[in-house]
């Protein structure tokens, strides 16, 4: 990921630049809020399960 952004950060021509950007945040976005569902998901299928201790 931080060669990426590096790669980002070097690329001289603007337009590529600020489209790898915002593609890049609209992937971040979707996985933080996929892995809220998902965690949402796990956690009441492990409380139906039973108690942890």
């Amino acid at each position: 990921m931080l060669s990426i952004f590096r790669r980002v950060m070097k690329c001289t021509q603007g337009a590529t630049a600020v489209e790898l950007t915002l593609i890049t945040s609209i992937i971040a976005v979707a996985a933080i809020a996929s892995m809220r569902s998902v965690s949402s998901k796990v956690t009441s299928v492990l409380s139906a399960v039973g108690p942890l201790n």
